[in-house]
């Protein structure tokens, strides 16, 4: 019997990277130098923004897409956060709405104007005020419209509900700082990682946990859901410092399904998913290399299919959603990769090759679309529904029906010592603690010379009153 290599039978198996020409990147950005192990980038099908490094504060850029070529210096920014950005997350429904959080312990909702920005941003559309300590995920549900959750360092992990401006669920489950959050297809479950060393499932509205799972030898960072499947992918490092992935069944955590490692490097792997066709990118934070493979639900799961390389390093990577894709070109994700040392944005399509130039429905099946199938009522109260599906075969040119409207809050008031605690907020960073110190230092360097001008004019004025005394006993 003659031994026979096994060949796996892809329509994937040659999809190739493509760089984007020099003149459809965007260069001259000055992104951030912070080390939150986040992507500090994120895009829809009109903006890119991204994280940039800033002197007191925290700021961002958001730059229409067509805006391509070299940003000038003094380019409008997003910047009313006192501490710096951590993570930004662009509304699923909504194109200009993004969310932000920052070491300033806040969220913020953001309205981009048409167009894009003309001037600096300072005041947000919506301020939301919850955690204790700073916030570093932000993360929308996939399927309804105004629910986003936000992770903090106070190890809490709030739903809010942007109709009416409050959180409206605590999820308190995690020991240490949560590193990622995952939603599955219909947004009815929830997986976090946890620098506990633990992966969680969690049923967000209760905030119960389904399924807990003890990574002593493979010690998780991120996770994502694979579609349908029912299967999580972490990505980590195993006991010997190698990093590592791991497949999961989301209903049974007791042990991987399969466990592969990749390199021995020291940087964090960022994995992707491609539900539509079934296809998982791993980027390493730090080099240059993205691999791909494709996932089954038998075994072997995971079958690799190539590699993307190049000599850049990647501090993060925006992942254009599948409306925003070039479909006559074949083109089944974009991603757009942070280069610090050069300043420069550049877009990466991942192509299937293909001879003919019609549209290819066998990789471009139906996917989630730009309108929510439930509205935050309908959640919180129990419904679950997968997300409305569209067509990319005519290309998008439909735009979402849904506009946001910020709440209208009363102002509340907690009073200490006479004191309006939520008026006079307390500094949260060292950075806020200088500037509000400087700002006192001003205010009574200002206070002093009114009162100087004051006492100065008091004595003139009885000077005055003096004379106006002996002048009438004269008379």
């Amino acid at each position: 019997m003659s031994w026979r290599p096994q060949y796996r039978s892809s329509k994937f198996r040659n999809v190739y990277g493509k760089v984007a020409n020099r003149e459809h990147c965007f260069d001259g950005v000055p992104i951030t130098k912070n080390v939150h192990d986040n992507h500090f980038c994120a895009v829809n099908a009109r903006f890119l923004a991204i994280v940039t490094e800033s002197a007191g504060g925290g700021s961002f850029l958001v730059i229409p897409l067509e805006q391509t070529g070299r940003i000038e210096p003094n380019y409008p920014k997003v910047c009313g956060h006192q501490g710096h950005v951590l993570d930004i997350k662009w509304n699923p429904f909504i194109d200009n709405i993004i969310a932000s959080c920052s070491e300033d312990t806040s969220v913020r909702i953001w309205e981009i104007p048409e167009g894009g920005l003309k001037r600096n941003m300072t005041v947000a559309l919506l301020e939301l005020h919850g955690h204790s300590r700073r916030v570093g995920l932000v993360e929308w549900h996939p399927t309804t419209n105004n629910i986003l959750l936000s992770a903090g360092y106070d190890y809490k992990v709030l739903i809010w509900n942007l109709d009416v401006g409050e959180p409206v669920k605590m999820i308190d489950c995690h020991s240490d700082v949560i590193l990622c959050m995952s939603f599955n297809t219909d947004g009815s479950l929830l997986t976090t990682t946890c620098k506990d060393k633990k992966l969680r499932v969690i049923e967000p509205r209760s905030g119960r946990v389904l399924q807990e799972a003890n990574c002593k030898n493979h010690r998780v960072n991120r996770v994502v859901y694979l579609g349908n499947m029912k299967r999580l992918l972490t990505t980590g490092v195993s006991r010997w410092n190698t990093r590592q992935i791991a497949l999961w069944d989301q209903e049974d955590l007791s042990m991987p399904l399969i466990e592969e490692e990749i390199d021995g490097l020291s940087g964090l792997l960022f994995p992707f998913y491609d539900a539509d066709t079934h296809m998982l990118y791993l980027a390493g934070k730090g080099d240059g290399n993205i691999r791909y493979y494709e996932v089954s639900t038998e075994k072997p799961y995971l079958s690799y299919l190539m590699e993307f390389r190049s000599p850049a390093p990647q501090k993060g990577l925006g992942v254009m959603p599948k409306h925003g894709l070039d479909v006559s070109a074949c083109e089944v994700f974009r991603f757009y990769k942070l280069v610090t040392l050069k300043g420069l944005i550049e877009p990466i399509s991942m192509i299937v090759p293909r001879r003919s130039d019609s549209y290819q429905e066998d990789i471009y099946p139906m996917t989630p679309g730009t309108e929510p199938a439930l509205t935050p009522d309908e959640w919180l109260g129990g419904i679950n529904r997968d997300p409305v599906l569209m067509s990319l075969k005519e290309g998008y040119k439909k735009s979402s029906k849904v506009v946001f409207k910020a709440p209208i809050r009363e102002k509340k008031s907690i009073v200490v010592n006479g004191i309006d605690l939520l008026e006079n907020v307390p500094p949260r960073t060292e950075n806020e603690l200088l500037r509000m110190f400087f700002r006192q230092q001003d205010e009574i360097r200002r206070l002093k010379e009114e009162l100087i001008q004051k006492d100065i004019r008091l004595r003139q004025l009885q000077l005055e009153l003096n004379n106006l005394r002996n002048s009438s006993k004269n008379c």
